[in-house]
């Protein structure tokens, strides 16, 4: 890998966000370092013309795809592409709502990937126009301060680095998720083959203030992903233990009897259907995510 590393900007849209994409697009456009490509992906819908209208650098490429893959499906589509032209070394995926608050984020970004060639992973701070993190946006248990960075056991969907070489290692995004723990998926499996997730605050996205729950299939997918993710990369030994924790926890935390009823009824659909390739972490990966804080049965 060269010393300075080749930036790409990658974005997945559905198309319903078209201003909030070409002021992403724009915050992009403002960064002191200009990406060397930037690739947007229409997830089951056409896109406009975004280098015409917008004075953009670098190379973009659009995307159109005839059906909605899920975000990990979009993203490994932007992926793909960039592993096609072969000039790029780290790809910034963004949320198509989000925004570049800071012109130097990708200078950042490439600064720390130069200087850590085990450094798979970068996660940024996402916080909404008030400068409020959500908790649940901190890669940390408990109340965590959103402010302190270093190495941790996951990152967020909506603004991150992935280097190319670590996923041309451990694989790309697992599309049949679709949506819910994609991100977790691949983080066990880059730090299963030694890379290194750095939570660097430093690095903003401004998004607005959301919740998961949002989405129809929210309950349903997230419990069968989660089942899925326990099956494909735990220990035989900690797959009971993690998903006992997690029935619990979802118990606990809602109280809406329509929302545990798809809950429950994905947790079923996750043992019956096929999970995929079952790559379990090995014990000592288990050891290292415990001693950065978070154990891999919560």
């Amino acid at each position: 890998m060269e010393t300075t590393p080749r930036i790409a900007v990658a974005v997945v849209t559905m198309g319903n966000r078209p201003a909030e994409v070409d002021a992403l697009l724009e915050s992009v456009a403002k960064q002191d370092v200009p990406p060397a490509r930037i690739v947007v992906v229409g997830n089951g819908c056409p896109l406009p013309e975004f280098a015409r209208r917008l004075s953009l650098p670098g190379e973009v490429t659009t995307v159109e795809l005839e059906e909605n893959l899920g975000c990990p499906g979009g993203r490994n589509v932007g992926i793909q592409r960039l592993r096609e032209f072969g000039d790029v070394d780290v790809v910034v995926e963004l949320d198509d709502d989000g925004l570049l608050v800071d012109a130097d984020v990708l200078r950042r970004v490439q600064e720390l990937y130069a200087a850590d060639e085990r450094l798979g992973v970068v996660g940024f701070r996402i916080a909404d126009e008030l400068g409020e993190t959500q908790q649940r946006h901190v890669p940390r248990l408990g109340n965590a301060d959103p402010m302190k960075g270093g190495y941790v056991t996951g990152f967020l969907g909506g603004g991150h680095a992935l280097r190319m070489e670590m996923l041309d290692e451990i694989g790309d995004w697992p599309g049949e998720f679709f949506f819910a723990h994609e991100e977790t998926d691949l983080a066990w499996r880059a730090i299963d083959a030694g890379w290194r997730i750095l939570y660097a605050p430093e690095l903003l996205l401004q998004h607005p203030k959301t919740s998961p729950a949002r989405h129809a299939i929210y309950f349903r997918v997230n419990a069968r992903n989660r089942v899925w993710l326990a099956r494909r990369r735990l220990p035989l030994p900690l797959v009971p233990v993690h998903l006992g924790v997690w029935m619990l926890l979802t118990v606990a935390r809602n109280r809406s009897a329509r929302g545990l009823r798809a809950w429950f009824g994905g947790f079923v659909e996750g043992w019956r259907e096929p999970a995929g390739e079952r790559r379990a972490m090995r014990w000592r990966t288990v050891a290292r995510l415990t001693r950065l804080g978070r154990p891999p049965v919560i």
